[in-house]
């Protein structure tokens, strides 16, 4: 079987015999197999085989993702290699260009524009690493920007010169010929971190507009089934589903999509489900033990290891209350002589007044924390801290008074007692489209945080958050203007909305070496440690927290879940099962 399938395969450069494509047209030309940077598309309509199409499919190389659309019998194309190819459970949706209207200009706080550079290329990669999507071969990409048949557009965010969101669309008549002159629209992805909405459809339109100034007759896209929001906005736009089908290879990068994401790894959220995803990829046995709160159990060669996301059996007991325990952590980190805040135990108003008079500003939050519940930023009101302390101690019995240090919220990773990223950590921001609301503004941003990190990150809009904006003049049902930006809340913390961003290349040495000591200090082997810097590159910092549990899910594009893996199975990387 496997020797016919080849034979095929070098014969799909040879093919000339057209089969009727799924709309009625001829195609003008053969076997036609066009690389995207992230993987091919095979154009199922240009073959005359079905045959040829699964031996295409199995010629798909490591770490891409191939896809043949525009299949008519995606069961015959299965059953040439049933055991390696699957039909994919997306839809097909399609825009008839002669009757689509272009949207009238509005104003908004990012511009879309071409690919124009080789940093706009590794921006690309970083929005799919973010998004869990494939990257693209940078070589390939920047080496077809001029030609006619592929075309990758960008978001650009209009402050910061950040690339945002990105697309890519397809000239059917350059890259098959159809009769029909269509078009097609791929890997469609936003930057979890953007603020700005409207960002997919923005770009959705400008590739429409794009190919309907070109001629084209329609543009054609593929969606997961299940995915709701996307598919809304499709028909919003006009876009109607049409009986096209996909046919893709099993891989690890399409498990989800045969397995139903494995009855193991069920429920998991991106914490866990990270973790769970890089050990199966290494042939390593997972047991779901209990998924809402992230329990797993990892197996391999006869040895095991219960996980709770990034905390597992290696961890020891005692290195876990040292963390668990904020004041704990900051007088054993002093005591090794790294820099920390001054702490001192909520107690009566005038002791907190106290504290408060002794150092300008100070910080309120649980003693035993976590994810970001409970504390309040940089108080200077007597009677702010009493109501932080009360909010506080909803989340803790004892509450904690901190001095409060002005910087930028760095998360350092250590697993193994080595830095594998650092992060800056940025608060939940709005930014005001001159006819939303506050609060309207903050639910649409919260939707956006939720969907993208799997219901993980949120706005919660509470006391804190009312303060926060109440400190910068305004209110909830307050019209934010075009273009301002406005923090809504004071921690960082992803889970209350906040943004991550890579800096570990950037890391200064001294802040590298404190991470590793403090990691080493409270002998735990993986910590997420939390600095306040003026600035990576710069050496003066204060360690204010260190998290025996921390989200590894945030990190790219740093090999974070693959040094916890290596961590518990030394050698485990030379196992990965092939795709």
């Amino acid at each position: 079987m496997m020797r016919k399938q080849a034979q095929r395969a070098l014969r799909l450069s040879r093919t000339s015999t057209p089969q009727a494509e799924s709309r009625g047209q001829a195609p003008a030309r053969a076997s036609v197999v066009t690389e995207c940077g992230w993987g091919r598309l095979i154009a199922g309509h240009t073959f005359a085989d079905p045959a040829d199409i699964a031996a295409a499919l199995l010629q798909e190389k490591p770490g891409q993702r191939d896809i043949a659309f525009y299949i008519d019998k995606p069961h015959v194309v299965v059953s040439h290699a049933p055991a390696q190819l699957f039909v994919d459970p997306s839809e097909t949706f399609r825009l008839r260009l002669n009757h689509y209207t272009p949207q009238r200009a509005v104003r908004r706080g990012f511009t879309i524009r071409r690919l124009r550079s080789r940093a706009d290329v590794a921006a690309i990669n970083a929005i799919y690493r973010a998004r869990r999507m494939v990257p693209v071969d940078p070589v390939h990409v920047w080496g077809q920007r001029s030609e006619r048949q592929t075309v990758y557009a960008l978001a650009e965010d209009r402050h910061t010169g950040e690339v945002i969101g990105v697309a890519m669309g397809l000239d059917h008549a350059d890259a098959f010929g159809d009769a029909e002159p269509g078009a097609s629209l791929w890997a469609l992805a936003v930057s979890p971190q953007a603020s700005h909405p409207g960002i997919g459809e923005a770009l959705t339109r400008y590739l429409a507009e794009h190919f309907q100034a070109r001629g084209r007759a329609f543009m054609d896209l593929s969606v997961l089934h299940d995915n709701a929001s996307a598919i809304a906005l499709y028909r919003k736009l006009g876009f109607q589903n049409i009986p096209v089908f996909a046919v893709k290879r099993r891989n690890a990068i399409n498990e989800p999509l045969f397995t139903g994401g494995g009855a193991q790894a069920d429920g998991l959220n991106p914490y866990a489900r990270i973790l769970v995803d890089e050990a199966q990829r290494r042939g390593i046995r997972v047991e779901v033990i209990d998924a809402e709160n992230g329990y797993f159990k990892l197996s391999l060669g006869g040895r095991s290891v219960v996980c709770r996301e990034s905390l597992s059996e290696l961890t020891s007991a005692v290195a876990m209350s040292r963390c668990a325990d904020k004041r704990v952590t900051v007088r054993l980190l002093s005591q090794a002589g790294l820099k920390v805040p001054q702490q001192a135990l909520a107690a009566d108003a005038e002791h907190n007044a106290a504290f408060l008079r002794e150092h300008g500003a100070i910080v309120v939050k649980p003693v035993d924390g976590e994810q970001g519940k409970g504390i309040a930023v940089n108080l200077t009101d007597a009677d702010d801290v009493e109501a932080a302390i009360e909010n506080a101690s909803q989340y803790g019995e004892r509450v904690l008074l901190e001095q409060y240090c002005e910087g930028q919220d760095l998360r350092v990773v250590v697993i193994n007692h080595q830095v594998v990223a650092a992060a800056l950590r940025k608060p939940a921001t709005v930014v005001g489209d001159g006819q939303s609301t506050i609060a309207q503004l903050i639910d649409k941003q919260s939707r956006r945080r939720a969907a993208a990190t799997g219901g993980e990150s949120r706005i919660p809009v509470d006391g804190e958050t009312k303060r926060c904006i109440g400190l910068q003049g305004f209110k909830l049902d307050d019209v934010l203007p075009f273009g301002e930006s406005l923090a809504v809340r004071k921690t960082a913390n992803l889970h209350t909305g906040g943004t991550i961003h890579d800096v570990t290349d950037q890391l200064h040495p001294t802040l590298k070496n404190a991470a590793e000591h403090a990691s080493r200090v409270l002998d735990i082997p993986v910590t997420g440690l939390d600095f306040l810097v003026p600035a990576v590159d710069q050496p003066d910092y204060v360690v204010i927290e260190a998290n025996e549990r921390p989200g590894l899910a945030n990190h790219e594009p740093q090999p974070t879940a693959q040094r916890f893996i290596d961590l518990l199975f030394p050698g485990s990387a030379t196992q990965q099962v092939p795709a």
